[in-house]
C-alpha cells in the first residue's frame, strides 16, 4: 500500500497563521505526516472517508484537547485488474487545520461547503 499525503489550498491556506502563532507546529505535522502514512484513517471518522484529526501542538503545552484539529478525506484508488486487486494507493487530502482555541466546533454546512469545494477544484 502506497500512501500519500496532500495539502490543499484551503489548508495552506489556513495553517499559515498558525505557523505563526506555534513554533513548533512545522515539527507537530512532520510527525503527523509519518502517522499518517502508517495509519492513513487516523482521527474521528465522520463519515464518507472523512477524519477529524486531533493534532498536539507542542509548544501550546495543552495536548491533543487543546491543540488543533485537521479534517482530513481519505482516498482509495486500487491497482490492478478487477479479478486481481495487486495494491492499493491511498491519498490523504489535508482539508484544513484550525485551533480548538479559537474555532469550538467546525459545523456540519462548513464541512460539506469544504470538502466540495475540495472536490470541484
Amino acid at each position: 500500500m502506497k500512501v500519500t499525503v496532500k495539502i490543499t489550498k484551503n489548508f495552506n491556506a489556513a495553517v499559515k497563521p498558525l505557523l505563526k502563532k506555534y513554533h513548533s507546529l512545522p515539527k507537530d505535522l512532520l510527525n503527523l505526516e509519518k502517522e499518517l502514512i502508517m495509519v492513513p484513517n487516523l482521527g474521528i471518522p465522520l463519515g464518507k472517508d472523512i477524519y477529524k484529526i486531533w493534532l498536539k501542538i507542542t509548544s501550546k503545552g495543552k495536548g491533543k484537547s487543546g491543540g488543533a484539529r485537521i479534517i482530513s478525506l481519505v482516498e482509495i484508488t486500487l491497482v490492478g485488474f478487477a479479478e486481481i486487486i495487486e495494491d492499493k494507493e491511498v491519498t490523504v487530502n489535508l482539508i484544513t487545520i484550525y485551533d480548538k482555541g479559537d474555532v469550538g466546533n467546525i459545523s456540519d454546512k462548513e464541512l460539506k461547503d469544504l470538502i466540495k469545494n475540495f472536490k470541484t477544484n
